[in-house]
């Protein structure tokens, strides 16, 4: 198991703090979730700050499993700020593709979590090791880590066309092309 590295500690240590301060004071989600421009809650730094609350223990849980499993080996081969930049291009591009959804599908819910942020590691990992082999909880079936994260992305774009269970499936393949556009810029637009 990988060990955690200092920023992938701190930002899973300040997703669980903000957790549980939501849970103290419920109405934090009013400044810090992610709503839609239409909405007159929106605020600039929600397109950052929504992706430190969660909806619930679940939520968090898996997102900072992922966090551990996948962001601590992309930050020991990065580095820190190449990590953070990746973090950052992620957590950005995950809001926009959201707040597009929502502008054009008229949804008026909020967003919150790191899964686009997540999902931005999804993609770098299978770019770094792209035959590396995964065991996902969901199936439990070993495959390698490309072909994971080509499934899990068509699978949040089927879910994201059909309506899916009221979750962010296009903020996760926002999450995605943020990932991918950074990698790309930093290997100097070749494949």
């Amino acid at each position: 198991m990988p060990k955690l590295p200092p920023l992938t500690q701190a930002f899973m240590l300040a997703c669980v703090a903000l957790f549980c301060l939501q849970i103290l004071w419920p109405a934090l989600g009013l400044w810090l979730a992610l709503f839609p421009l239409q909405s007159p809650y929106f605020l600039p730094w929600q397109v950052v700050s929504y992706a430190f609350l969660h909806g619930d223990v679940l939520h968090l849980f898996f997102n900072m499993l992922g966090l551990w499993m996948f962001g601590s080996e992309i930050e020991t081969v990065f580095g820190p700020r190449r990590y953070a930049q990746l973090l950052g291009a992620s957590i950005l591009s995950a809001a926009a593709a959201q707040l597009l959804f929502t502008a054009l599908a008229g949804v008026n819910a909020p967003t919150v979590g790191a899964s686009g942020a997540l999902f931005g590691l999804l993609l770098t990992y299978a770019l770094l090791f792209p035959n590396r082999v995964i065991m996902p909880l969901f199936p439990p079936i070993p495959m390698k880590a490309k072909v994971f994260v080509a499934v899990f992305g068509a699978m949040e774009l089927f879910f994201g066309l059909t309506g899916g269970l009221g979750i962010a499936h296009f903020a996760h393949l926002g999450g995605m092309v943020g990932a991918y556009g950074l990698m790309r810029h930093w290997r100097g637009g070749r494949r």
